[in-house]
């Protein structure tokens, strides 16, 4: 049972990274992990009334706050069209529309959890992350980070010409996933996210120049087998580490195949 103590609603950045700091105090998000704990929390810090709940587009980004819910990624034209609805697909497995109407991108990003299908997505889309202390750096080196108390205050996500597609392998509907895969292309190249390995999803990139020119279906296998060959994989109670290698080249190879489709 989670108990808790005391409930702020700090009125700046400020204020509610001051009460992070404390070990015993907790940030609630969407509350929706969190309440599931057995634990005691002293203070729970409540971001609603920092206006962290909108998703703001300028000339050259889209600019999320960290309370924007997972049902406003879902169905946001915008980051649809950026992503040919890969966001979209990202978060519609996760539980039912009632539950992302609660979960938080600040949530699935800072928490940096293996099965989080939001923190792929995001990794192929080279995004950046604004933290109240730490202040900005690429979603890259922040997901490979040990936690810190701070406060995430928005994703940010770069405009380019790109094709993603995200693709995941669940056992059942609205499980979480045996494995994740985003995959995006743009003028910089391509980057490959896999996840939910069962560990923190990680980046690749062509580094091989397999995809130089073009995708075919040959060159789609060859750097489909590269990422598995590369990627570390473990076992747990949903698939074993040999069978998330398996899945994951097939997954890879067909997201590729999938971006010829729409290119």
């Amino acid at each position: 049972m989670l108990t808790i103590n005391h409930y702020v609603r700090p009125q700046s950045l400020d204020e509610a990274y001051a009460l992070c700091q404390k070990k015993s105090n907790v940030v609630l998000g969407g509350m929706l992990w969190l309440k599931m704990q057995n634990k005691t929390v002293d203070t729970a810090i409540d971001l609603c009334d920092l206006g962290l709940d909108t998703i703001e587009e300028t000339e050259d980004a889209y600019r999320i706050g960290a309370m924007v819910t997972l049902r406003d990624l879902e169905q946001h034209a915008g980051l649809c069209a950026l992503t040919q609805g890969a966001i979209a697909e990202s978060v519609r497995h996760i539980v039912g529309v009632q539950f992302r109407n609660l979960a938080t991108v600040g949530g699935s990003i800072f928490g940096r959890f293996g099965f989080s299908d939001v923190l792929t997505v995001f990794l192929a889309l080279d995004a950046q992350v604004e933290l109240h202390g730490a202040g900005g750096m690429s979603l890259r080196d922040f997901s490979v980070l040990p936690y810190r108390r701070d406060i995430l205050v928005r994703l940010i996500v770069p405009k380019a010409a790109r094709r993603t597609v995200y693709l995941s392998q669940r056992n059942i509907s609205t499980d979480f996933p045996v494995l994740t895969c985003a995959v995006s292309t743009d003028d910089t190249g391509t980057r490959c996210a896999v996840g939910a390995r069962p560990m923190r999803a990680c980046v690749f990139t062509d580094e091989h120049a397999l995809l130089t020119e073009g995708i075919t279906e040959e060159s789609a296998r060859a750097f489909a087998r590269e990422i598995a060959s590369k990627a570390v994989f473990g076992s747990n109670m949903r698939a074993s580490a040999e069978y998330r290698r398996r899945i994951c080249e097939v997954l890879v190879r067909r997201a590729l195949l999938a971006m010829r489709e729409e290119g």
